[in-house]
């Protein structure tokens, strides 16, 4: 017995001294990364953090609405269009990090977008504060759901990941926490989710265990009609997505589209940095930032297989986009659009050296047809200016309406007199100018509208709501500072006619940076002008005897040869005999163009199909113009180039001549 007590005795020893050598060596690996021996990483128990902050969230009884200024800065956000109200759009969480400490949000704020109002919504049973979480809408089964998302200590020494998941009803502002049957997705951020018919889609992300960070791959779909998370397997021998966060996955009619992605993966380098085949080499993580494209096809449980099982899937992946964004960038955003998606932003990091990495960052916009697999740059498009014919219309109008005001007034004037009404001494009746009342409302303030982008940032939130395109935030880095945006754009799709300011404040240490930019703009101006005096004594002292007629760059024309043969491949060979929009043609005059054509190709088709069903005028009428409708902003790029060359050319509206003598009705007429 008394030996037994000694081994445990000695054994209780040795893992004090175990744990206290352990202790000892993470203080001194704290102290080597800079960490003050009070920091957070040790002291913090997230969990306390958290119930705290659920406690002070059930203060609220009952669901809260007012109305407020927007939101404040923060980033790894999300928005998205209402899919109850097609004027709102909704804002939830986000972080920000001052240099010093982190701030989780979980404020839901709703913008309504014909009156240009936030409102601050706050609930009893939200999500506790969280960024970096992901939410799609329903599809089918309407609402908004949310998954997963992180949280971390105010110095961000510790992190905590959630794998809970909620569904909001946009209409009654209300969550719900759903507790799914069976197993569900582990807990992450930096996923993305989209919907496909009764099912939410999840996949990748990552988890920050602040030792490391380990990218997932898994898949996971969530029955929303039987409220169970699925993780199918994949068919034999078949490939599927490297593992990445902040990618884009978007809804498709037979399933869903993922696009890029970032993460970092094992590579061996030598000591200094440089790789070398014999000699001491050590492992790293690079970064990576991926270009590939994947379609993830669902197919639906027959009905004689049990929805338990789940639907099954299939990763086919696609061929590389044609006139893709160049050169590959990290944190661009998509959102979809009828088709297509808008994409915004981004930045393309190059890797001097160890200590330091030098970034470009970008406001391109573009658009990616998901059936041709091709992107198409967008850009905005100045307003016209009036031609002669409406500016003596507007004219005639104008001297019209002031006849008009004119004779009214002396009309009065005649009246009053008539009526025999004495004025008193210093009351003179002003008949040229009529006093306003003081009462009336001031008008409203009209919106800032730019013709340029917004700054270049990345990880921007964007959604689409009604054709019109909304950014919001973002983050732009100059060197060690990193700077949140607190602005928010609109832009209209199909006008493209500038950036309109929802609201825009600048962010912390602004000026700083506006500074030290003018000032490079200075020192490069210098070196411009003393390049340009060199040059001068160079051509002074020297002038070259002949000029070359011919440069010849064979590297360029090798690689425009490859870029042709690349977008041959990608470019679809199907012929399309369907009717195709003009240049300057509104979707409107489009459709009652082409509607009879379209009609013929729906019921030639069903022949073919052998579909016996009979449709009414009406159910014909609206499938018609469904496809029109597709084809118009399938080919909306295309035209808008032309559009843009006719006009460069002074050609504006082209119209045939067939139509000329077939209709000269208010349809035809522009």
């Amino acid at each position: 017995m008394g030996k037994k007590d000694k081994k445990s005795a000695e054994r209780k020893e040795r893992v004090a001294a175990k744990q206290s050598k352990k202790a000892d060596k993470k203080d001194k690996k704290n102290k080597v990364k800079g960490r003050d021996a009070d920091s957070d990483a040790e002291d913090v128990d997230l969990d306390a953090v958290l119930a705290a902050y659920a406690e002070e969230q059930a203060k609220f009884l009952k669901v809260t609405e007012v109305t407020s200024g927007p939101p404040t800065p923060r980033s790894s956000s999300t928005i998205v269009a209402s899919p109850s109200n097609k004027n709102e759009l909704l804002v939830f969480g986000g972080e920000n990090f001052d240099g010093t400490l982190a701030t989780f949000y979980n404020n839901l704020y709703v913008y309504l977008i014909d009156r240009g109002e936030w409102r601050e919504v706050t609930s009893p049973n939200s999500p506790l504060p969280r960024s970096g979480h992901a939410w799609c809408r329903g599809g089918n089964t309407g609402g908004v759901y949310l998954f997963g998302g992180e949280f971390s200590s105010p110095k961000q020494g510790t992190f905590y990941h959630y794998n809970d998941f909620w569904h909001l009803d946009p209409s009654t502002r209300e969550w719900s926490r759903i507790e799914p049957k069976g197993k569900g997705p582990p807990a992450r951020s930096g996923h993305r989710m989209t919907y496909f018919k009764n099912y939410i889609i999840l996949f990748g992300g990552f988890q920050d265990t602040s030792q490391q960070t380990k990218y997932l791959q898994d898949l996971w779909i969530y029955d929303c009609a039987n409220f169970t998370w699925h993780n199918p397997a994949l068919p034999p021998a078949s490939g599927k997505p490297d593992a990445r966060s902040s990618f884009s996955f978007l809804p498709h009619e037979s399933g869903a589209v993922l696009y890029g992605g970032y993460s970092r993966v094992k590579a061996s380098t030598g000591v200094g940095g440089k790789p070398v085949k014999n000699g001491p080499q050590r492992v790293i993580l690079k970064p990576m930032v991926h270009q590939d494209t994947w379609f993830l096809r669902i197919t639906q449980p027959g009905a004689d297989v049990p929805a338990s099982t789940g639907p099954s899937v299939r990763w086919e992946r696609r061929k590389k986009p044609a006139n893709a964004p160049n050169p590959a960038r990290a944190g661009i955003t998509m959102a979809h659009h009828k088709g297509r998606s808008i994409m915004f932003g981004g930045v393309h990091d190059i890797e001097m050296s160890e200590e330091g990495i030098d970034s470009e960052f970008f406001d391109t916009m573009f658009a990616w047809n998901l059936e041709r697999n091709r992107f198409f740059p967008l850009t905005l498009r100045r307003p016209k200016a009036p031609g002669k014919k409406q500016q003596n219309q507007a004219n005639k109008s104008r001297n019209r309406s002031k006849a008009d005001e004119e004779e009214l007034l002396k009309n009065l004037a005649a009246l009053e007199a008539k009526r025999g009404i004495v004025q008193e001494e210093g009351d003179d009746m002003d008949i040229d100018s009529p006093k306003v009342e003081e009462e009336q409302a001031e008008p409203a303030t009209p919106a800032v509208v730019r013709f340029e982008m917004p700054h270049p940032r990345f990880n921007a939130q964007l959604t689409v709501q009604e054709d019109t395109l909304f950014i919001f935030g973002g983050t732009f880095e100059k060197g060690d500072q990193e700077f949140t945006f607190n602005d928010m754009y609109s832009i209209d799709l199909v006008k493209l006619d500038g950036v309109k300011e929802i609201f825009y404040n600048e962010p912390a240490n602004w000026n700083v940076l506006i500074e030290e930019s003018e000032d490079e703009d200075e020192e490069g101006d210098d070196d411009e002008e003393m390049e340009d005096d060199e040059e001068e004594e160079a051509m002074s002292v020297d002038p070259p005897s002949e000029v070359p007629t011919e440069i010849t760059v064979p590297s360029v024309t090798r690689d425009m040869e490859q870029l042709d043969v690349e977008e041959t491949e990608t470019e679809s060979t199907v012929k399309d005999d369907r009717p195709h929009p003009r240049p300057f043609e509104n979707l409107r005059d489009f459709f009652a163009r082409t509607t009879t054509e379209w009609q013929n190709y729906l019921m030639d088709k069903m022949k073919s199909k052998g579909d016996a069903s009979e449709k009414t005028i009406k159910e014909l009428r609206k499938e018609a113009f469904d496809l029109a409708e597709e084809k118009w902003w399938d080919s909306r790029e295309e035209i808008m180039a032309l559009e843009d060359e006719q006009e460069a050319a002074g050609i504006g509206e082209v119209v045939s001549i067939a139509d000329r003598k077939e209709g000269s009705g208010a349809t035809r007429r522009r």
